[in-house]
């Protein structure tokens, strides 16, 4: 039976579990909301598919399950796994995606290597997908793309089916015209997303950056502009706009764009910050820091989040403030994004290296300035330690959004608690009430977090409180109705039934 809305997104929506042998699917375990939001639109249409890749060593081999029936608490749905060998992956997604795209979205351009690139293999992909959408999808149907790694597929469905609507969302920056047009194939990929329906962005300033490539390659059209929101103009910074285009015209199509930041999961992060369980883990927290203060960071070890100049940051604080040696620990979580890269494993080194220098400068037999956590922390652990920081200390040199800040706002259920914010990361547009800070600037670094440190009760609580209702409201539900709600009522979300087995 075909679909009526079909969802093209690298990941499965489901674990893979081995369990004496045979292959269970579990729900993902990842609290950040999207793959179960995504899923609870299944509830609302007569039958929904899930486009997905899944590694082979031999694609051709006849037992490798191409499309699994799932049947969960989202609905009846089919999943269709492309086989991609390790050498497809590597090309389309390590190579192409990571060393080409990844630096020029995010405005380093000096690590943007285009040498290796296999342009036909990502092609070759990418038309995999599109065949595999189009094979799903009934006529008409609503098709829903997920980001950078998948930008050809529009075009190549297009082409495929003339008859359904595509939507397209970007969950990284976009960037102006002169950084994407380092692309040299800038042009395949405008056009390829000028065949949507709906291009959706985090933020206004990524529409506007869109708009501004389309418009220096081809003859695009600005059909409408608006006045951006009060909720994401109410303070200048970095990434504020003050208007957004959110229609253009290309070869007789109108293209809407939607900006709209994902949000969390509140709800289920609010649950877990109430637990008997992360109440123990925040006392046993509490009383190994004991009277001291607890800065905490979170994110990947990736150039783009800014973790060597924060831990310089915490260095010059250290340098300039005798009187916080031994009262004040940053605990920064930097875990690898992708450990078979070398520009990862450079900075990981770097890490190290910088966090050892300054526990060995400044550190005592009782005290260590810096713990750098290199592993995945379980979300329920993590939820004890937002809970126990003084300071949420997130200063990315580039961001689409960062969950991370949200994250920590949702479970602060005491209300407490200062977040410090880069100006780069797509969430300062919305998180009007954080500490912001320029992450390529010494002195505003060095500023914000002595200002977190020192910032009084009713300030902290009253920032907070704003950023939770921020939180609170744009949840990962809003965005995922406000993505699909130019598509009218086809297709609208809906709260998941009571749980049941995935399989």
């Amino acid at each position: 039976m075909p679909s009526n809305l079909v969802i093209v997104y690298h990941r499965q929506p489901y674990e893979e579990v081995e369990i004496d042998g045979k292959i269970e699917f579990r729900e993902n375990r990842s609290p950040n909301g999207i793959v179960p939001t995504l899923k609870s639109f299944f509830g609302r249409v007569d039958k929904g598919a899930w486009i997905a890749w899944k590694h082979a060593d031999d694609p051709s081999n006849p037992d490798f399950e191409r499309v699994v029936e799932i049947d969960d608490q989202y609905g009846h749905y089919t999943v269709s796994r492309l086989p991609l060998t390790p050498e497809q992956v590597t090309s389309f997604y390590h190579v192409s995606s990571k060393e080409a795209f990844w630096p020029i979205l995010h405005g380093f351009k000096e690590r943007y290597n285009y040498d290796p690139v296999d342009w036909p293999t990502f092609r070759e992909v990418n038309w995999a997908f599109a065949e595999a959408a189009a094979a799903e999808a009934a006529e008409g149907a609503v098709v829903w793309i997920h980001d950078y790694n998948l930008w050809l597929v529009p075009g190549y469905l297009r082409t495929l089916r003339p008859d359904v609507k595509i939507s397209f969302f970007h969950h990284t920056p976009f960037p102006n015209a002169d950084l994407f047009n380092v692309l040299p194939w800038r042009k395949e990929i405008l056009e390829s997303l000028l065949t949507c329906d709906v291009v959706g962005f985090h933020i206004p300033r990524y529409a506007n950056n869109f708009v501004s490539a389309a418009r220096s390659l081809l003859e695009v059209e600005t059909l409408k502009r608006e006045k951006v929101s009060a909720e994401f103009s109410a303070e200048t910074t970095a990434l504020s706009e003050q208007s957004v285009v959110t229609e253009i015209g290309y070869q007789g199509r109108v293209v809407r764009l939607q900006a709209s930041p994902v949000g969390v999961d509140a709800g289920y992060i609010g649950k877990v910050a109430a637990s008997d369980e992360t109440a123990e883990r925040l006392a046993r927290i509490r009383q190994q820091m004991r009277d001291r203060r607890l800065i905490l960071s979170v994110g990947r070890t990736d150039y783009t989040k800014g973790g060597i100049e924060q831990l310089q940051s915490f260095e010059r604080l250290l340098e300039a403030r005798p009187d916080l040696r031994g009262k004040v620990r940053l605990m920064h979580v930097s875990v690898a994004a992708n450990a078979n890269m070398t520009a990862y494993e450079e900075i990981q080194r770097d890490l190290e290296a910088l966090a050892g220098k300054i526990n060995g400068r400044f550190g005592s037999f009782d005290w260590q300035p810096v713990a750098l956590i290199s592993r995945p922390v379980p979300f329920t652990e993590l939820v004890a330690y937002y809970q126990a920081a003084d300071v949420a200390w997130i200063t990315p040199l580039a961001d689409g959004m960062n969950l991370v800040c949200k994250e920590f706002c949702a479970a602060r259920g005491d209300g407490d608690g200062v977040l410090v914010l880069s100006e780069f990361a797509g969430a300062a547009v919305e998180l009007a009430s954080a500490v912001h800070t320029n992450p390529f600037s010494h002195k505003s670094m060095d500023t914000a977090i002595q200002y977190a440190l020192a910032m009084p009760e009713e300030e902290r609580r009253g920032r907070m409180k704003a950023n939770r209702e921020s939180v609170r409201r744009r949840d990962v539900r809003f965005w995922a109705d406000d993505q699909m709600q130019a598509f009218g009522d086809e297709v609208q979300p809906r709260e998941p039934a009571t749980a049941k087995s995935a399989a």
